[in-house]
């Protein structure tokens, strides 16, 4: 299936990356998306999560520059959510692209880190997992429903040492401090267009 995309998005990706990668992008909007996630390290390994896999005759591969990912090959999301790992906050299923912010911050022990855009919580319970819960983590999120799921997940992948705020990060009072700053920033408006 290829898809038509919008003149004006075709333009854009045309200005962006040029002609010898726009057929590339647009094909590989074709594409179905790949079910991935995250052993949660704060609750379990990856040789129990790959047991429980093998038994469940779900076929999947290692990610060559996460240890703690897995790519599902022939099972979907709906599938995952029906393993107890996932039930039990053993795993987090999120997409690989988006686990490259919290790998690039490199959180360690010790440190204090602001998410600021925290919710619904993969990167911040991630950057939980690298410091082995021991860095001390401030998540904002300004939408109390998004900030509700954020709790929920925080507390079902059993992360510590997160203090979570129902506030604008860009609010902050000058009392607080960080070491780092994770901001992956939700789109700021969106467009009404339809994929044919």
């Amino acid at each position: 299936m290829k898809v038509n995309i919008p003149e004006f998005l075709y333009k854009m990706i045309l200005d962006e990356y040029g002609e010898k990668d726009i057929n590339r992008i647009i094909n590989g909007l074709s594409e179905n998306r790949p079910t991935t996630f995250r052993v949660n390290t704060s609750k379990t390994n990856m040789d129990f999560v790959k047991d429980i896999l093998d038994g469940a005759d779900i076929k999947y591969r290692e990610v060559e520059w996460n240890e703690s990912a897995l790519i599902i090959e022939n099972a979907g999301e709906k599938e995952i959510k029906q393993l107890d790992i996932y039930k039990n906050g053993e795993i987090y299923l999120q997409s690989l692209s988006s686990m490259l912010p919290p790998m690039i911050l490199d959180p360690r022990e010790g440190e204090n880190i602001l998410d600021m855009a925290a919710a619904p919580g993969g990167k911040t319970t991630q950057m939980a997992n690298l410091s082995n819960n021991k860095a001390m983590i401030t998540a904002c999120e300004k939408n109390r429903i998004r900030l509700d799921r954020l709790k929920y997940n925080l507390e079902k992948q059993g992360t510590s040492r997160v203090t979570v705020m129902l506030k604008d990060a860009r609010r902050l009072d000058n009392f607080f401090s960080f070491d780092k700053i994770l901001l992956d920033a939700p789109c700021s408006r969106k467009r009404n267009f339809k994929f044919k």
